[in-house]
C-alpha cells in the first residue's frame, strides 16, 4: 500500500478539481481561513503552537500546576502575531518562477524564482512560501530567507523537489511575505503564477538494437522525414509541372530540349518501425509497468538516433498511434504520451491490431513490448508477420515470475536490469 498517496486521499489531486474545492462554500467559510492562518505560521510559529497545544494539556489541573501559564504565554504570541499580519503587507514586489518543461520520475526539479522590487522603499526580513505539492512531491531543499531588498533590486532564490508519479503536474503559486516581528508568521503574501509541468519515466539507455534493415513505401510521402535514407538520391528528370520548386530546375537538359526540365527526387523510401506497448498489468506490478514504460522510452530514443521514422502506439490508449518527428522535439513527444498511459484492461489483439490496420503496409518493423506472453499475444504477433513487418518482441519480468515459454521472437528482460540501464553507461544490448 502506498501509504503517501493514502495521507492525501482527501485532497484533490488536479488543479480543476482544488480550484474547485477552494471556490466552495464550505471551503470559503471554514477551511479557507484555518488553512491561510496555517500556512501563514512560520516553522517556528508552528513549533510554537504544538508547545502551547502539549502546555495546554499539561496545565489542565489549574489548581496544583502553572502549566496553563505556559500555554496562555506560548498561544498569546502566536495570536497576537497572527493579528499583526495586516500591518505588514509588501508593495511594488514582483514574484516570478521559472520551472522545468519536463522532468523524470525521481530526478531532481528544479524551480528558479526571481524577486523584483519595483517599489520606492527597500523590503526586509522576507521570507519564500513553498507550494503545498501532491502526494508524490517531496521538498529537497529550498533557499527561502531573504535579508533585504532594495528599491529596483532583484534577487534570485531556488527551491528543489522530487516526485516519483508520471503525468501532468500543475502545483499551486510560490509565496513572498514579511515576516512578523519574533519571525512567528508572516504577513499578506503575493504569489506567482502556477507552475505546471510533466513528469516523464526515465529512459532505460539502449546500446544496441538489432533491427532488419529495410525500407518500405510510404504513400504521399512522410512529412515528419527531412532528407533521410534515400531521399537525397535523384531519381531521374522529368519535365516540368506547374508546382514544381525553381530550385529543382537542371539547366543544362534545359538548355538541350529547349523547354524545362526539373530533377526529380525520390523521398518516399523509408525504414519506419512501430513500438507498441503493452499496458494489461493483470499478471504484473506497477514496478514492471514502470519498468516497460522505461525500456519503450529507451528504445525510441536508440531508433531516432537513427534514420528509421518511429509510431508509437499503447495498446490501452484510445488516442491512438502518434507519428515522432525525427528531432528532440519527436522525443519529447513520445515522453509525454508514455508520462500519461496508465494500466488498462485486458489485452485485445483484435483492437491492437485494428489500431496499426492502416500503417502495416509502411512499416518495416515492429517492437511490440509486454509483461506477459499468451496465445492472444502470439496470434497479434503473427498477424503483423503476415504483413510483411518484421516483430521483435521485449518481455519484461519481475525475476521472480518467469514467463515460462520459448519463443525465438521473445526477448525477456528483467526488471533489474532496467533499473541499472537507467543510471549506468553501457546500457542494454538488444
Amino acid at each position: 500500500m502506498n501509504f503517501a498517496r493514502l495521507n492525501h486521499i482527501l485532497i484533490p489531486s488536479t488543479k480543476e478539481a482544488r480550484d474547485r474545492f477552494r471556490q466552495g462554500r464550505v471551503a470559503r467559510l471554514f477551511v479557507g481561513p484555518l488553512a491561510r492562518t496555517w500556512f501563514a505560521l512560520t516553522d517556528e510559529g508552528r513549533g510554537l503552537l504544538a508547545l502551547s497545544l502539549a502546555a495546554s494539556l499539561a496545565g489542565l489541573d489549574v489548581i496544583r500546576g502553572q502549566n496553563h501559564l505556559l500555554f496562555a504565554f506560548c498561544f498569546s504570541l502566536i495570536v497576537a502575531s497572527v493579528m499583526a499580519r495586516p500591518l505588514l503587507r509588501i508593495r511594488g514586489v514582483r514574484l516570478e518562477v521559472e520551472g522545468p518543461e519536463r522532468v523524470a520520475v525521481g530526478v531532481e526539479a528544479r524551480f528558479r524564482v526571481r524577486i523584483q522590487n519595483d517599489g520606492d522603499a527597500a523590503c526586509s526580513a522576507l521570507r519564500l512560501q513553498l507550494p503545498f505539492l501532491p502526494w508524490d512531491g517531496t521538498w529537497i531543499h529550498a533557499d527561502r530567507a531573504i535579508a533585504s531588498l532594495e528599491a529596483g533590486g532583484t534577487t534570485r532564490l531556488e527551491a528543489t523537489a522530487r516526485f516519483v508519479e508520471r503525468g501532468l503536474h500543475h502545483i499551486d503559486p510560490f509565496g513572498l511575505a514579511a515576516l512578523v516581528p519574533l519571525g512567528l508568521a508572516t504577513g499578506p503574501s503575493i504569489e506567482s503564477r502556477g507552475t505546471r509541468f510533466v513528469v516523464v519515466p526515465r529512459i532505460a539507455r539502449v546500446s544496441r538494437f538489432d533491427l532488419p534493415a529495410r525500407l518500405r513505401h510510404q504513400q504521399g510521402g512522410v512529412a515528419f522525414a527531412s532528407h533521410t535514407g534515400e531521399s537525397t538520391e535523384l531519381a531521374g528528370l522529368r519535365a516540368w509541372r506547374d508546382g514544381d520548386r525553381i530550385r529543382d530546375l537542371h539547366a543544362r537538359s534545359w538548355a538541350r530540349f529547349g523547354e524545362p526540365v526539373v530533377r526529380e527526387y525520390q523521398q518516399e523510401y523509408f525504414s519506419r518501425v512501430a513500438v507498441v506497448l503493452d499496458t494489461d498489468t493483470a499478471k504484473a506490478s506497477e514496478w514492471a509497468f514502470e519498468a516497460s514504460l522505461s525500456i519503450a522510452a529507451g528504445v525510441v530514443e536508440h531508433l531516432m538516433r537513427g534514420e528509421a521514422l518511429i509510431d508509437l502506439l499503447a495498446t490501452g490508449d484510445s488516442a491512438g498511434p502518434v507519428t515522432l518527428g525525427r528531432s528532440l522535439g519527436g522525443l519529447d513527444q513520445a515522453l509525454d504520451r508514455l508520462a500519461a498511459l496508465r494500466p488498462a484492461g485486458s489485452f485485445d489483439p483484435d483492437y491492437a491490431f485494428a489500431a496499426l490496420r492502416g500503417r502495416l503496409q509502411r512499416l518495416s518493423a515492429v517492437v511490440f513490448v509486454t509483461l506477459a506472453w499468451t496465445v492472444e499475444r502470439s496470434r497479434f504477433v503473427e498477424r503483423i508477420e503476415k504483413s510483411g513487418a518484421a516483430v521483435r518482441v521485449i518481455g519484461v519480468s519481475e525475476g521472480t515470475t518467469a514467463f515460462g515459454v520459448s519463443d525465438p521472437r521473445l526477448c525477456v528482460i528483467e526488471v533489474d536490469r532496467i533499473e541499472a540501464a537507467i543510471s549506468s553507461a553501457p546500457g542494454l544490448v538488444l
